[in-house]
């Protein structure tokens, strides 16, 4: 019998492009306040919106015509993941949240840096509603997903064993193949303007189900 609902945060709760567009605008004002850098936003929102994903602070101040040394690029990512972001819950995450609230326990794994996943689920203001939420950088970053040890924190915080959990996330990469060895059932929500939805799994990565809303999950709890 199921009982308890846990979501992946990025991409799931919440549209991560948000954060990026948060961030650069952060780091952007920054550059203006000290340096009198203008233009940092666009070229980074640019870049970021034709999928470039990796040096994106080289080569915007790059395609900006500016000199810089590797430790202006180490302080622009510091001041990135610390900010406090403008992120709002997706329309339907709001909707799970308060629905299924009343007949499950919630919680959230979430990987990344620990202090910017902090930092989105206080800006989210929904720290307070879940019984459980696990950064798995609190334990290394060997223990992100898919190490089983943040599902296993999760089920020992709710009570549950793998039979009563069911996982919500994105990411066919790490989301659940760890959880279904654990006997969770497995739902791959895939957004269209989510990062890993065109991304097909490999053998055993799969998710048990996929929808493309949490207002879907209904239908799929009553099958469970």
């Amino acid at each position: 019998m199921l009982k308890a609902i846990v979501f992946d945060l990025d991409d799931t709760l919440f549209p991560e492009h948000e954060f990026v567009c948060s961030g650069f605008q952060a780091v952007s004002s920054w550059l203006e306040a000290k340096y009198a850098v203008t233009g940092f936003f666009e070229v980074a929102w640019h870049l970021f919106k034709i999928g470039q994903r990796n040096n994106i602070f080289n080569l915007t101040l790059e395609q900006l015509k500016l000199e810089y040394e590797i430790g202006l690029i180490q302080e622009l990512v510091h001041l990135y993941r610390q900010h406090k972001p403008i992120i709002f819950l997706y329309e339907d995450a709001r909707w799970a949240i308060d629905y299924f609230n009343e007949d499950f326990q919630l919680g959230i794994i979430t990987d990344g840096y620990l202090t910017t996943q902090r930092n989105k689920v206080t800006a989210l203001g929904i720290e307070s509603i879940f019984e459980a939420i696990v950064y798995s950088d609190l334990y290394g970053r060997e223990n992100w997903k898919p190490s089983p040890l943040p599902y296993q924190k999760i089920m020992r915080s709710l009570g549950c064993i793998g039979e009563e959990c069911m996982y919500i996330g994105d990411n066919p990469q790490k989301d659940f193949v760890t959880a279904k060895k654990l006997g969770w059932i497995a739902v791959q929500i895939c957004r269209m303007d989510g990062e890993y939805a065109k991304i097909l799994p490999k053998e055993n990565y799969d998710a048990d189900f996929q929808i493309s809303s949490l207002f879907n999950l209904k239908d799929i709890i009553t099958k469970c």
